[in-house]
């Protein structure tokens, strides 16, 4: 292909495998067809603008980095740069987490709170437990249930959305769905009890 004039007009497989020659305007295109929904997706996940448009420039940077890793057999273009933004987003919320465990591990906040305030501080643990038992319980579960559970409660996609992005059926991702959720309630019951 000679004119890069007409690359806008190339199908998303066309534009990866010059974004592998190491085409620029090829990365270009690429990041203005599918930095919108990465950004919306890592947005989703992470509740916060700037985090999340962190997220979606690592994300590209990564997909910059591994464009030869793309295989157009194992899905869309699409689906590929939101698998990459959705692990980077992941790894956001578990660096959050770490950091989190350890401002609240801090010696002695307790004690320099009155009574209205350690009440809120006891709130704020208990949903803190709760969230660490469904992370953990999350972790428990198979990867491709994990995958559909957490692209629907933390990236807000519907079933078809998630059907579209992961190229597969509709009822195998409300079957991996159920599947998952039923597992993730015995896990949780097991955790909590």
């Amino acid at each position: 292909m000679g004119h890069t004039d007409d690359i806008e007009s190339l199908a998303d497989e066309e534009v990866m495998h010059l974004v592998q020659e190491g085409n620029p305007r090829a990365f270009e295109l690429l990041y203005e067809r599918h930095g919108g929904p990465g950004f919306s997706l890592a947005y989703r996940m992470v509740g916060d603008r700037v985090v999340a448009e962190d997220i979606s420039q690592e994300a590209f940077l990564s997909i910059w980095r591994s464009r030869h890793r793309y295989q157009p057999d194992r899905g869309s273009v699409r689906t590929w740069v939101l698998g990459i933004v959705h692990h980077r987003a992941i790894d956001a919320l578990r660096r959050n987490l770490v950091h989190d465990r350890r401002r609240s591990s801090a010696e002695g906040i307790e004690e320099r709170h009155e009574a209205p305030e350690r009440e809120r501080t006891d709130v704020v643990a208990a949903r803190r437990e709760d969230a660490q038992h469904v992370r953990s319980a999350l972790g428990d579960l198979p990867h491709e249930q994990c995958r559909v559970i957490e692209l629907a409660y933390f990236g807000g996609f519907s079933h078809s959305q998630i059907a579209e992005m992961l190229d597969m059926p509709i009822g195998t991702v409300k079957g991996r769905m159920r599947l998952g959720l039923e597992k993730l309630r015995k896990g949780l019951k097991e955790k909590v009890a």
